[in-house]
């Protein structure tokens, strides 16, 4: 790929979360805690949803001749998750059906069941890819290639009102906080701890519904979350006990979600974002974001391993 232009974190920042800072967060829907997904007839309507065969006849071999596309995922709404009747909706899942109609693939999704196993599911070769909200980092690169298809960051969240009055990493010294197991935010968290007088108790738990029920039940103070599960979880309000409230002038750590390819399918890779370019390029990719509330955390151009080009914090 070729070399992004470094730019100013306060840039960054400002074009990619303004829009929510300013108030804009998400739409309310009929029902809120479960927007309805894009079926196939809804992608086959949109604009450069369209059998590709270019696109189709690049992937690998052994993909074309299964006719199946078998993809890992995690419940981080609105990213991914489940609807009342069990069904996997969400950006991803939105992503992952026009990526089948274009690549001309059956996409067979599964929810592995917590972050921690998203890249194993890619070493193992259990899967061919995941399309889950996971952070690209260099570390992440070296282990698989990773496809930046849209921006995040991370942010804090507390009990609705904000009670002990965080207003950043330093106000979690000495308190509880909840993070998924082996994720970006757990090395964030245990890095913000080494920088306390009295360390952060850190709670990690394998799937993100159980680390916000932590928060919701008291188990925890806070949890240190992605910035657009946060957001959408803020307006959604779903589970037992209190809400929940993200702290949406705290943006941390600017940066990319990733889908995962193993380092050795580069013909995957490339087919993959040769699609998603497509989806960009004809509005359908931006359709999808702004349906799930998330249209300023669009990207322009699909990159790969694109993570040391964000500010460094």
């Amino acid at each position: 790929m070729t070399g992004t232009p470094k730019i100013s974190k306060a840039s960054l920042v400002c074009a990619v979360f303004c829009t929510f800072a300013a108030g804009t967060m998400l739409p309310a829907s009929a029902d809120e805690s479960k927007p309805a997904a894009i079926t196939e007839v809804d992608i086959l309507k949109l604009a450069g949803v369209v059998a590709t065969p270019a696109l189709a006849d690049s992937m690998p071999a052994a993909i074309k001749a299964a006719g199946v596309l078998k993809v890992a995922t995690d419940l981080t709404p609105p990213i991914s998750f489940h609807s009342d009747e069990g069904t996997l909706v969400g950006i991803d899942a939105d992503l992952a059906a026009a990526l089948g109609v274009i690549l001309q693939v059956k996409v067979q999704m599964t929810d592995v069941g917590s972050g921690a196993a998203i890249v194993p599911s890619i070493l193992s070769k259990r899967f061919d890819m995941t399309v889950s909200g996971i952070n690209d980092d260099p570390e992440l690169e070296k282990q698989v290639d990773v496809i930046d298809y849209m921006f995040d960051a991370t942010t804090i969240m507390t009990i609705k009102g904000n009670p002990l009055g965080i207003k950043g990493m330093a106000d979690l010294c000495g308190r509880s906080v909840a993070v998924p197991v082996g994720t970006f935010q757990e090395r964030m968290v245990e890095a913000a701890s080494t920088r306390c007088a009295t360390p952060i108790k850190l709670l990690t738990i394998p799937k993100m519904p159980d680390v916000l029920q932590a928060v919701r039940t008291g188990r925890a103070d806070a949890t240190v979350n992605g910035y657009a599960t946060s957001v959408y979880t803020t307006e959604h309000q779903t589970g037992n006990g209190k809400g929940l409230q993200a702290l949406p002038d705290v943006r941390l750590a600017v940066g990319y979600l990733g889908m995962l390819t193993a380092k050795n399918n580069p013909q995957l890779r490339d087919a993959v974002v040769g699609a998603l370019q497509q989806m960009v390029d004809s509005g359908a990719y931006e359709t999808i974001m702004k349906k799930w509330g998330l249209g300023p955390l669009a990207v322009k151009t699909i990159k790969v391993n694109d993570a040391t080009s964000m500010p460094a914090e």
